[in-house]
């Protein structure tokens, strides 16, 4: 039987066998019509991993906000003549904070099987990493850009945080980082703990959780890199 296969990207620069496990090259190699976010992109990480990879005789679906959704079921044409897909994502794992969800969901509702590989998700590796509350956690995606509703958001956030002890995940176009880095030292309470977790799996990697009063002292610049922020208590 076909399979949907799921298969992790990396998140930041370097060998993709200190961060992907070795049953993500045979798929790769051996799997003709892929399913992804951006083709170049998609590209270029298949030749990382395999340079053998023959990239022209491969078909590739692109699923991303501008695709038209009444073309997203013919993505799974192949699966259904027999022939494998696999999903990549532009970075960690697909169907989290990723558009391959629909494609996924649509899968189940054909009764196709899925096979998730595993592989690195920021969400999870800075939840680990952050000494917050693993138990009782939620993934919030973006904050609002605008100030007004960005604090009115982040003080809800902080709210949940310290009553339901939930620890609060999001975050930010890395070129916004630091403005809302910034937004948080002015709107969350000194004792408020924050954890910022940036160029995760990446040579300069950093994570640190300190509470709020303790980062207005200092914080890191992080313009430009891919991040992830949590809040707890």
């Amino acid at each position: 039987m076909a399979k949907l296969y799921l298969i992790p990207n990396l998140l930041s620069e370097g060998d993709w066998q200190n961060v992907l496990p070795a049953h993500v090259l045979p798929v790769l190699t051996q799997t003709r019509y892929f399913i992804v976010e951006n083709i170049r992109t998609a590209r270029r990480f298949m030749k990382r991993v395999n340079q053998a990879i023959e990239i022209d005789d491969l078909t590739f679906f692109e699923l991303n906000k501008h695709t038209p959704s009444n073309e997203i079921p013919s993505f799974l044409n192949p699966l259904e003549k027999g022939e494998d897909i696999a999903v990549i994502s532009e970075a960690g794992c697909p169907g989290v904070a990723d558009p391959g969800a629909e494609i996924v969901k649509l899968a189940h509702h054909k009764r196709m099987e899925v096979v998730p590989l595993t592989g690195p998700s920021s969400i999870i590796l800075s939840l680990m990493a952050s000494g917050l509350n693993g138990q009782n956690f939620a993934f919030n995606g973006y904050l609002p850009v605008k100030s007004a509703e960005r604090a009115k958001a982040v003080k809800v956030l902080e709210k949940k945080a310290k009553i339901e002890q939930q620890t609060q995940i999001f975050i930010e176009t890395p070129y916004r980082n630091n403005q809302l880095i910034s937004d948080l030292l002015k709107m969350c309470s000194s004792a408020t703990l924050l954890c910022i977790a940036a160029n995760l799996t990446g040579e300069n990697e950093f994570i640190a959780t300190r509470p709020i009063g303790e980062w207005k002292k200092g914080v890191p610049d992080l313009n430009k890199q891919p991040a992830i922020f949590l809040i707890g208590y």
